[in-house]
Parts: structure tokens; sequence; C-alpha cells
């Protein structure tokens, strides 16, 4: 009687294993789609399991079916309503002017620290591809301002704020599909993700300039502006318009392995190119906070939200404002037409629909595969090894998330992927399922490298060879996901 709860244990967590390692094999050997890969892992670990743990046929697809109906309920409009804001944000062109604002009011010394800010924290509502074609043709002419290895910092700061931004920062595309996986409240996810994305993007920028000071970077090697040049020179004849009907190709051809890099993601800078070439040159008359007005609303609204519940305030009709759907649906409703006109307002709608829909299925069947993780059983037989500590399970979703990321390139998959498998854990030990959000996202930023396309992207349109994108990019990022690791770990003590 004593055995066969142990074979059943070890089955399990045999199972579970290949079902992860079939998912990577698929998308990395045979170039399977991330989301059928995922399906199929999720089908063989029910069907795997199904005698130990009582599933069958009926069961294993009624578990991946409602895993994924029950995150999209949870995230989905939410999605949605962030990728549209960005889109809209897009069209006004209101990136070019918050970088100019920047500069002036911080002066060009402080500017990788105030732009790496800036990106990765009020600018995660745009696709990430769309924000940086916009956003690095004017870090790439900014660069000369801040003096010697300006290239060199500016396109860390750039990596490690997207990147950073994507899984800390609400509305970043990862951080609500994790905080809908693991039924982390939205408030909570924003105001505690602030708490970590600053003070990460701060000090990781902060110890990538020591190492370039200290010889890290060669700018005869590094650097590489062949790309890049005739578009720098079209620059100064004609303002940059943030991609106004200019195809992606001075900087983005250069963005793969092969040729300088072009195979690897001309796919990914044809659908970003289409995105942003709808854009127009912005009317100047209107103050910069008109064109954020919505994105700020909508955020401040959320954090209301968080702070009366957790002061246990009850203001119903603040309650119901600072529900995050709520929240986004004004701040879209607030878009102002007669500040990028109707015609653009509609375009960037119809852009923000398109993108939504590969991110929407992805985050889906990424709760498909937790809920099979769940229904197997996995978290009472993980939650036995770590029932006497927090930090281990946040250390052990950390490396999963790194291992998956270095594996499939995908920051976003490998983060829901690692939070699904020790997603059930939680309750049993009493961890707070937003620090194991935090800790999945860290491990999802370890080693940004040449299976990405935002590798290939920043190494082409920020003038960087691919050496000098392996130091900027790989090693800056990662330095961040440390980084973070190491601040989320002393935050398990405290709450």
């Amino acid at each position: 009687m004593i055995g066969f709860p142990l074979m059943s244990d070890i089955a399990v967590l045999i199972n579970t294993a290949v079902a992860v390692l079939a998912a990577v094999l698929l998308i990395v050997r045979f170039r399977v789609n991330p989301v059928i890969a995922l399906v199929l892992s999720s089908v063989y670990l029910g069907l795997a399991v199904g005698l130990a743990v009582g599933l069958g046929v009926e069961k294993t697809v009624k578990t991946i079916t409602a895993g994924f109906g029950d995150i999209m309920v949870d995230v989905g409009l939410l999605i949605a309503f962030g990728v549209l804001m960005g889109s809209i944000l897009n069209q006004s062109g209101a990136i070019r002017r918050l970088v100019e604002h920047l500069l002036n009011t911080f002066g060009p010394k402080r500017l990788p620290y105030t732009m790496g800010l800036a990106i990765g924290t009020l600018l995660q509502s745009i696709f990430l591809d769309v924000l940086l074609v916009i956003s690095a043709p004017l870090a790439r002419k900014l660069a000369p301002k801040i003096g010697k290895l300006g290239t060199a910092r500016m396109a860390t700061a750039m990596a490690i704020a997207l990147e950073c931004g994507i899984v800390f920062t609400v509305p970043g595309v990862a951080s609500l599909a994790l905080a809908g996986l693991l039924n982390v409240p939205l408030g909570k996810m924003l105001l505690f993700g602030l708490l970590l994305v600053i003070p990460t993007i701060i000090i990781s920028i902060a110890i990538m300039t020591f190492l370039f000071r200290r010889g890290f970077w060669n700018e005869a090697k590094d650097e590489d502006h062949t790309f890049v040049a005739e578009e720098d020179r079209e620059g100064e004849e004609e303002e940059y318009d943030g991609g106004a009907g200019r195809p992606v190709s001075a900087g983005a051809a250069s963005g793969g392995p092969g040729s300088n890099g072009t195979a690897a993601s001309n796919g990914t800078k044809a659908q970003v190119a289409g995105s942003v070439a709808v854009a127009e040159r912005e009317p100047k008359q209107f103050p910069l906070i008109v064109l954020f007005a919505p994105l700020l609303t909508s955020l401040l609204l959320i954090g209301a939200g968080a702070i009366l519940q957790i002061l246990k305030i009850d203001l119903p009709w603040l309650q119901l404002l600072g529900e995050p759907v709520i929240a986004l649906l004004i701040g879209t409703c607030l878009v102002s037409r007669s500040a990028i006109g109707q015609k653009r307002v509609e375009e960037a709608i119809a852009v923000g629909f398109k993108e939504s829909g590969q991110i929407l299925i992805l985050t889906g069947v990424g709760g498909s595969l937790a809920a099979t993780v769940a229904a197997a059983g996995l978290g009472h037989i993980l939650g036995g090894f770590f029932s006497a500590s927090t930090v281990a399970p946040l250390l052990v979703v950390w490396a999963i998330a790194a291992v998956l990321h270095i594996a499939v390139g995908s920051v976003t998959l490998s983060a829901i992927t690692a939070a699904g498998l020790l997603a059930p854990i939680a309750p049993v030990i009493g961890l707070d399922p937003v620090l194991l959000a935090l800790s999945a996202g860290a491990g999802s930023l370890f080693m940004v490298h040449v299976t990405s396309n935002t590798f290939w992207l920043l190494q082409s349109l920020l003038g960087q060879s691919v050496r000098g994108a392996l130091k900027s990019v790989t090693v800056g990022v990662s330095v961040a996901s440390v980084v973070a690791i190491l601040l989320i770990l002393p935050m398990s003590l405290l709450f």
C-alpha cells in the first residue's frame, strides 16, 4: 500500500518532465508551432498519468479546454485592451516626444536610465517589436550625445527595459499572462511589479556601465553601423516620424543569422513594418500628457483599486472603476479622436486586434498545460519537498524558466510554462503567487540570445555587431535576470 503512491508520484514527475521536454523538442528541433506543441504535451501528460490520478481521455480533453478557458476569463480582455492601447500610442507618435522630453529634462548622461525606466514602465502596453522598431532609431541617434560608450549603454538600457517590462509591468503581455495563470489580482501584480522592475533596471544598467568602463566593450569590434548609416543620414534631412510610411529596411535587413541575420527575423520584421507603417506624424499642438492620458488613467484606476483591496476599504464605485477590465476599457474610450484623428484610431484598433490574436492563443494553451499539471497532482508532490521553505520553489521556478528560455527563445512562453509547472504548490505551502509569477518572469529573462527575434532586432537597429549584441543583450538581460531574483528572495521573507 505504501509502494503504490510512491510509484504514482514518480510516474507523475517523470511524465511531467517528458511532457515539458517533448514540447521543447517539438519547438526547437522540429519547428512545430508553440501552440500545437503545448497542446500535444498537455494531451500526453493527461493520458500518461491517467491511470494513476483518475484522468482519462474525456477528463484530459475537458481539463485542457477548461484550462484554456479559465485563463481567457481572467486575462483575455485585459490583453486585448492592453494591445489596443499600445497600438493607439504608436499611432500618436507619443514615444518620440517622450524621449525628447526626457533628454531635455534629465540631460544626455542620465538618458540610459530615464529612457530605460520609461520603456520598462510607462510604455509596456505597446507590442514589444513595434515599441523596439519605433524607439531604436531614436536611441541610436541619441547615443553620441552620451559620449563614449553611448551605443553600448543605450543598447543595454533598451534590451533590459524592454524584456523586464514584458514580464514585470502591467499591462505587459507576459505579466498579464502570469497574473491570470496564478490568479494574482492585477492591481497586486502592478504594485509588486513596479517595486521590482524599477530597481532591477537601475541596478542592471549600472552594473553593465561599470563593466563597459572596465573594457568589456570594444567599439571597433562591437559596433557595426553599416546597415543603419543610410537611415541615419536620411534622418538628418527629414525628422523621424515614429515610423510613418517608412519600411523597416535599413536597420532591419541585417537582423538574423546568415547574411548578418536576415533569416531569423524577416517574418517578425515584416509584421512590425506593417504595424508601424500605418503611423502618421502626430499633431504637435497637443501636450504630451494628453497623448498618454488614457494609459495613465487606466493604471491609476487599477492602482487605486489594489490599494482599496489591501486596506480593506469598501467604496463600491471606485472598486468598479478599479477593476482592470473596466479601467482599461475606460482608458481606451478616453482616446482623443481630435488628438490623433478618427481614421488613425480605427487603424490602430485594427492593428491591435491583429497583434493580440497570437498572444491570446499562446497564453491560453499555457493555461491548458498548467491545468493538466495541476490535475496530475504535481502540486501535492512538490509541496512535500518545499514545505519547509519558500525560497526553494522561487529558485526552482527561476531555473526552469531560464532553461526553457535558453532552449525555446520565447520570454512569454518560458515564463508561463515554468509558472504553470509550480503553480499548484503555492497554496500548499502558503507561498504568495505573485512571488512565483515574478520569479518565473525573472528566470525567463536569462540568456536572450540568437533564438530570439528581439536579439536580432536590437543587434541591427542599434548599430551593433553580433559580438556586441551578445554583450549588450545576452549579458545585459541575464544580469537583470539575476538581479531580479536576488531582489525577489528578500521580498519573500517580508510578504
